[in-house]
């Protein structure tokens, strides 16, 4: 592996497209998520012709009251300033199973009601009674189900990625993607350390992480991070920093890296070489390093390819996937991207497609760049995973051409 080195130039690169339409609906979802997330099954669940004894709707009522005012708070104090473990763990699970909730409320309540209703089953209040039910035990198996997808280790997703300029002798090159590990208010350490022995058994080329290592600073999160030193490749460990770096002391998570063995690309490449052929392996900041305020943090395609051949294939790896349209701009041949967890939650991905080109999968973008999007290795906050479940991915490059050797 040739390192090349590239400190960018003071010109500043061109500013990304203007605020999305989900950064401005991001601005007020804080004041009306958690009302719609508990007056919604609320209403549903126990006002809409139950006609449940006194203590029930009382007692029923006084629940969802108490997770409108108690998971903010929750949240606010394990994510705010205080960091506090116990109250994120109860807020993030909140949250989840409220999401959950909401969303079955609303779609299997009202599909069931009119069901039973054409069906002609049972008077108003049985049929009621009976969506009340329903909805709460498809709840209570998808919380279940999704929190043993969150805690297990992902399954190895494997698939070969077609690039027309890859040479011949690195045809066959396996490269592993690991993302959005997120260690955090849960302890993950084991959990970790089976990833780990995961990504060992495939047998790679080239590991990358694509960044979200933790939500907390890496002095906090070192133990559950701490197995990454044990990652093995032939050729070289990369990795780049996404937005939740940037929440936690990012230059930190950065010096980690690189003592656990990891080679930070932040706006720089490699060359990896094998049987005559040679790929760049370039890396950048995520997009929000810049409005960190951390000195030299930004994102600099133009820095990161600086010295590169341009008739050389070159592998990205930029966090958000919306990063693509700048590198189909320079003729990126892959970007590995993660940060959309895939949604994590059903049927979240809807509104994380409004600020993604591409929520899972490989992708074609512009003339020649393809972007594969992980749904991510660990999960973010809520510890569900429902619909979206997480990978570690193993992706063979092919060659037009394939290698005399086998």
């Amino acid at each position: 592996m040739t390192e090349i080195s590239n400190t960018p130039s003071a010109a500043q690169e061109a500013q990304g497209a203007p605020r999305s339409r989900l950064w401005r609906l991001m601005r007020y979802i804080p004041l009306i998520a958690p009302l719609l997330l508990w007056a919604v099954p609320c209403w549903v669940l126990l006002h809409t012709g139950q006609h449940w004894p006194l203590p029930v709707t009382v007692t029923g009522t006084a629940f969802f009251a108490l997770g409108l005012i108690g998971m903010p708070l929750a949240m606010a104090r394990g994510h705010g300033r205080r960091q506090q473990d116990r109250a994120a763990i109860v807020g993030d699970t909140l949250l989840g199973g409220s999401w959950i909730l909401f969303t079955w409320s609303v779609l299997l309540g009202t599909l069931l009601r009119l069901v039973l209703t054409v069906a002609g089953v049972d008077d108003g209040q049985g049929r009621a009674r009976i969506v009340t039910w329903a909805v709460l035990c498809v709840t209570a198996v998808l919380l279940a189900w999704g929190y043993a997808e969150a805690r297990r280790v992902p399954r190895v997703r494997r698939l070969d990625v077609p690039l027309p300029r890859l040479g011949a002798g690195l045809d066959g090159t396996r490269v592993v993607l690991i993302t959005d590990t997120h260690y955090g208010p849960l302890d993950r350490a084991r959990w970790s350390a089976r990833v780990c022995e995961t990504v060992n058994s495939l047998e790679a080329d080239l590991v990358c992480h694509t960044g979200d290592i933790a939500d907390g600073t890496a002095e906090r999160r070192r133990a559950q991070a701490a197995p990454l030193g044990t990652v093995r490749a032939t050729r070289a460990l990369v990795y780049v920093t996404g937005n939740h770096e940037y929440y936690s002391e990012a230059q930190g998570w950065v010096d980690l890296m690189d003592e656990l063995g990891w080679e930070p690309l932040r706006n720089r490449h490699l060359l990896l070489e094998r049987g005559g052929g040679t790929l760049v392996v370039a890396g950048v900041d995520d997009v929000t390093a810049e409005s960190s305020g951390l000195a030299g943090h930004r994102a600099h395609l133009d820095g990161a390819l600086q010295g590169a051949d341009p008739d050389l294939p070159v592998l990205l790896l930029a966090h958000q996937p919306k990063f693509v349209d700048r590198a189909a701009a320079h003729g990126i041949d892959l970007q590995l991207s993660g940060h959309t967890h895939g949604g994590q939650i059903w049927p979240f991905h809807y509104l994380v497609r409004l600020d993604q080109p591409a929520v899972a999968g490989l992708s074609h973008h512009g003339d020649r760049t393809l972007l594969y999007t992980s749904r991510g290795t660990g999960f973010w906050g809520p510890p569900f995973r429902v619909f979206a479940p997480s990978e570690i991915t193993l992706l063979v490059l092919r060659s037009p051409e394939r290698s005399p050797s086998p």
